[in-house]
């Protein structure tokens, strides 16, 4: 594919997830919902790795560093996911800084190497309802965390 089209691709994959959990509750319910929706061994979440994968390439992904941590938001709130914002983290064997999902949280957990886990989660869909918390942590190797923030809101507490 030509350049730019992948972008395109990422952010009409991203429309069809916002379109999927739209005003749905953030609970184990919507978890489940995506992971027999998009499973993690399916063609097209396999495709969404190697749109990642592009997208850091070519620098219209995860154009910041700190840490170790790369990262960076992909689509803003309002725009073709919605209310919706979509962020993509690379981590491998690290813990993020701690925040608060003010609204909640919906991600992918998608291997690089190793057999990573996202906060104990093996690969595939999660799922954080509002107000919950944590030192997002990536152990037992490398892997891509894309998640959308209803409304894009996530208060990083310091700690």
């Amino acid at each position: 594919m030509g350049r730019g089209m992948e972008r395109d691709e990422f952010l009409l994959f991203m429309q069809e997830i916002s379109n999927v959990i739209r005003d749905r509750p953030l609970d184990a319910g919507l978890e489940s919902l995506l992971n027999a929706r998009f499973p993690a061994e399916s063609p097209q979440f396999t495709r969404l790795v190697e749109l990642c994968e592009c997208g850091e390439a070519e620098g219209w992904l995860m154009g910041r560093e700190m840490g170790g941590i790369r990262f960076g938001r992909a689509v803003k709130p309002g725009n073709q996911t919605g209310r919706f914002s979509v962020d993509v983290v690379r981590m491998k064997n690290t813990a993020g800084p701690h925040h608060i999902h003010t609204t909640g949280e919906i991600g992918a957990i998608m291997p690089i190497s190793g057999t990573p886990e996202f906060d104990g989660k093996p690969k595939g869909w999660y799922v954080y309802h509002p107000g919950s918390d944590h030192h997002p942590t990536v152990t037992g190797g490398e892997a891509y965390i894309l998640y959308l923030l209803p409304g894009g809101e996530i208060e990083f507490t310091g700690k």
